[in-house]
Order: C-alpha cells, then sequence, then structure tokens
C-alpha cells in the first residue's frame, strides 16, 4: 500500500522519508490518545480507585514514546535510504524500543503494586494480614524495577556488536573480578540478604509500632538497605535493615495491634479502694477507646511514704492505648483531689512527748550532763 502510494505521489526520496516518519509518529500520538480517552469515558463517574486510572497514570507516560516507536519501525522498510542511514536508524529505533519498553514494564510493576495497594488497605483497625503483604510487596517492587533496569540496560548493551565482543572479553577475568568485588560489596550484599529475611520473615512489617533505641515510632519505610521510623513527635529514625536481625528490639504489633497500657498514681496509705473501682468502672463503661477486653485496678507496690496503684486497661491499637491511659490518669486524679484529698501524697512527722523542741536545746550544753 505504501509502495503504490509512493509511486503515485512521485516524492523525492529525502521529502518521502520525512513524511512517512512524521507520519509514524503522529499516527502513533493519535492511537495513544484515542485509546486514553476512551479509558476517561470509563472512570469519569467513579471516585474511588479504578485500575485504569491507575494504567493511565503509571503508563501515559511510557505509552507516548512506545507506540509511536513501534509504528515508526512498521515503517522503516518502506523508507528509501542508503545502507549506513538504514542500519543507523533501524539501531537507534531499536535501542529506543528496548527502553520504552523496559519503562512500559516498571509502569506495570506500579500498576500491580496500585492494585493490591487498594485490595490491603491498611486504614483498617486489625491490619496485621494487610502490613505482612505491604512489607512483602515493597521489597518485590523495588527488587522487579532494578532487575527490569538492570536487563534493559543490558538489552541495549548487546545490540552493539562491538559491546559484546568486550562483554565476552571481560568474562575470561571473572573469576578475579569477581573475587574483588565480592569482598568491596561484602557490606551491600549483607543488607540486601538482610532485607530478603526481613520481608518474608517479617520480624517488622510496614506501619508496625516499634521501640527502637528508647524511641517510639511506626515503620514508615523499608528499603534494601535502610528503615525509616517515624517517631510520635515527627522525627524520622534511619536504621541500617541489619539492624533488626542482629539486635533486640521491641515490636508491639508483631501478632495484632490490641495492647494492654497502665496508668500509675502514688497515693497515701488511707485511699479508698472500694471508691476508686467504682470510679474507674464508671469511667470505661462509656469510654470510647476502651475495647472491653481487660480492666484492673491494683495496689502493685508499698513504699514508706506512698503506695502504688495500677490501673490496668486494653485498646485496640497503642496510640488509642496512650491516649485511653492518660485520660484515667487524669480523671482519677480529678476524682480523689475533690472526693478524697486525704489520700493524696503527705509526709508525716510525729512528736513524741519528752522531747525537746530543736529551738530548746541549749548549744553549749554537754551531751549526757542535765
Amino acid at each position: 500500500m505504501l509502495d503504490v502510494l509512493q509511486r503515485n505521489l512521485n516524492l523525492p526520496p529525502f521529502l518521502w522519508n520525512i513524511l512517512l516518519g512524521a507520519s509514524a509518529l503522529i499516527t502513533g500520538l493519535i492511537i495513544k490518545y484515542l485509546l486514553a480517552f476512551i479509558l476517561r469515558l470509563t472512570t469519569r463517574k467513579n471516585t474511588s480507585y479504578s485500575l485504569i486510572r491507575s494504567i493511565l497514570n503509571r503508563l501515559g507516560l511510557a505509552v507516548n514514546y512506545l507506540l509511536p516507536l513501534l509504528v515508526f519501525n512498521m515503517v522503516l522498510p518502506f523508507m528509501e535510504l542508503s545502507r549506513k542511514p538504514m542500519n543507523f536508524l533501524n539501531k537507534t529505533a531499536e535501542i529506543c524500543l528496548i527502553i520504552a519498553f523496559g519503562f512500559t514494564l516498571t509502569g506495570l510493576v506500579k500498576v500491580f503494586e496500585d492494585y493490591m495497594y487498594h485490595s490491603y488497605d491498611l486504614s483498617k483497625e486489625d491490619n496485621l494480614r494487610e502490613r505482612k503483604l505491604r512489607t512483602q510487596l515493597q521489597f518485590v517492587r523495588k527488587f522487579a524495577v532494578s532487575t527490569i533496569l538492570v536487563l534493559t540496560l543490558c538489552a541495549v548493551l548487546l545490540s552493539f556488536d562491538n559491546l559484546r565482543k568486550i562483554g565476552a572479553g571481560l568474562l575470561t577475568g571473572v573469576g578475579v573480578s569477581g573475587i574483588i568485588i565480592g569482598f568491596a560489596a561484602q557490606r551491600s550484599l549483607s543488607n540486601f540478604l538482610a532485607g530478603m529475611q526481613i520481608a518474608f520473615t517479617q520480624p517488622i512489617r510496614i506501619d508496625d509500632v516499634l521501640v527502637v533505641e528508647g524511641e517510639w515510632g511506626r515503620v514508615e519505610e523499608i528499603t534494601l538497605t535502610y528503615v525509616v521510623l517515624g517517631i510520635w513527635d515527627q522525627r524520622k529514625l534511619i536504621l541500617p535493615i541489619n539492624y533488626f536481625i542482629e539486635k533486640p528490639f521491641q515490636n508491639w504489633t508483631r501478632t495484632g495491634s490490641a495492647i494492654l497500657g497502665t496508668a500509675f498514681l502514688y497515693l497515701d496509705h488511707t485511699a479508698p479502694f472500694d471508691a476508686m473501682r467504682e470510679e474507674f468502672d464508671r469511667i470505661l463503661k462509656t469510654h470510647p477507646l476502651w475495647d472491653r477486653r481487660v480492666k484492673a485496678v491494683q495496689v502493685t507496690d508499698i513504699k514508706d511514704r506512698v503506695i502504688e496503684v495500677r490501673f490496668l486497661v486494653s485498646a485496640n491499637s497503642s496510640g488509642k492505648a496512650f491516649d485511653l491511659r492518660c485520660d484515667i490518669r487524669e480523671k482519677m486524679l480529678v476524682f480523689l483531689r475533690d472526693n478524697h484529698p486525704y489520700c493524696l501524697p503527705k509526709t508525716r512527722a510525729v512528736l513524741e512527748e519528752g522531747v525537746k523542741q530543736k529551738n530548746d536545746i541549749n548549744p553549749f550544753e554537754i551531751p549526757g550532763q542535765a
């Protein structure tokens, strides 16, 4: 068909090549925008997650290059070029297609990640399963994208005959170079293996609540080399990933988000325990943060001047447990202050008869003499 068109138009080869190449690129863009327009019509009324919207967002830029290059590659044989320019144009189109296809594959990986993030939402109360999958998915996504980029670069290099020869020559020295690289990359390899171990054995997960180095925070990001912990006061604690393989730490959400919390009050020995238990039950009965699993009022220690009273409560998450503890501590203190102020901590002094007051002592009196 293109041969017939060329004979009918009878254009010079230079002009024909420019017209054919430009038409191919424009045709590819038109096809892309028509597909995007049709797909957008199906998601116009959908305000929540949409797989088609994710495809448009993640693959739009890559397809902008891939489709025009595909059409251009199809019309290359119909161009009137000598051997050298044709070989150069073929090689350029081949390399561009490889790169565009690589970016399309990375976009597909991100489309799959969006779908899994939507299917396993972290916003629910008990999100143990979601945190498990997201931790694995984040590692797999980064590994897959890195692999695609490396394979794309290898495909580009292998498309040149001269580089193939260089690669074959380098393979003869792979033994020595492998040993050198092994020593140089020992730390990186250990981090990579630690990342794989964490992704699949999961001592930590995305959104886990940890206490590390005396800091309380949530796991925000797990990379191939480090972990980002978001501290409660909006600081970020960055730790090497092998830290969580080699050192102990606290994981408050290892098997679930529910947790126990304690609030302590230090009171006088005359504290009214029955009244405190009644008030404690009244506070918890309608409290929205209590999950109705555990409640207890216990005297956990007796000292010479005060007693230690522990209020034990349970909540669905560590954040709710912290707020509940603070609320219980405040309301119980207000109750005791207003109704039983005598039980607040005090210091006692007993004066016995016959003992001289400090002001009555004669500084010149010799001890033991009347």
